[in-house]
């Protein structure tokens, strides 16, 4: 066991606040006893102690959803924990990203810049599952991958010809359809946003 001055509970709990490294959102909280952060700091996966089932668990070690720990703080009275985590899948046991979806209060949801981005595939992934009538989404979805892969590269080449303009509301409007008729093909071809999100942190590191 290293040397830290964590400070446990009575029943040798302590807090642990796991939240993704790159987007800073808070996935979940748990609790931790000694056995549980050593194994976190050998083996660089999240461990926990269930309060419930009086025994350790792995995260991940029953769905697949790993979290890679890649930075371990404490708060200034040493009783909490602040693990970040690179995510191999959602946190929540009932599939949501996070366990912190219940908002009681929320000034802007456009406040959440990234959280577009997830919408947007949802959207998109629930055209393709339950389709509509008049919908542009569920027309590139009926006429398949060539049409598909038609429409991102017109895109493409509106984007760069929008660039060779200068014109930044043209550039911005261009990459937006871009963007979506790319989430059109991942949809396609079954490839989720978490998916490339791991790609550009392998690529990251």
């Amino acid at each position: 066991m290293l040397n830290i001055d964590i400070k446990f509970d009575e029943k040798g709990l302590v807090p642990a606040i796991i939240q993704d490294i790159k987007t800073k959102k808070v996935l979940m909280l748990a609790y931790m006893n000694q056995e549980a952060f050593q194994k976190t700091l050998e083996t660089k996966k999240t461990w926990f102690y269930s309060r419930s089932r009086k025994k350790l668990w792995n995260k991940g070690e029953t769905s697949g959803n790993y979290q890679i720990v890649k930075k371990i703080s404490y708060d200034c009275d040493k009783d909490t924990l602040l693990i970040e985590v690179v995510p191999l899948g959602n946190a929540c046991h009932t599939g949501e990203e996070s366990c912190f979806f219940n908002n009681i209060f929320q000034e802007d949801e456009a406040s959440n810049h990234y959280e577009i981005f997830k919408k947007l595939y949802e959207r998109i992934q629930e055209r393709k599952e339950k389709p509509i009538d008049n919908s542009y989404t569920n027309y590139l979805f009926e006429k398949g991958i060539d049409k598909i892969l038609k429409k991102v590269g017109e895109e493409t080449s509106e984007v760069i010809i929008a660039a060779k303009n200068d014109n930044k509301d043209e550039i911005i409007y261009e990459v937006s359809d871009l963007i979506y008729h790319i989430f059109v093909l991942l949809v396609n071809n079954q490839i989720t946003i978490d998916d490339i999100k791991q790609e550009l942190w392998n690529r990251y590191k």
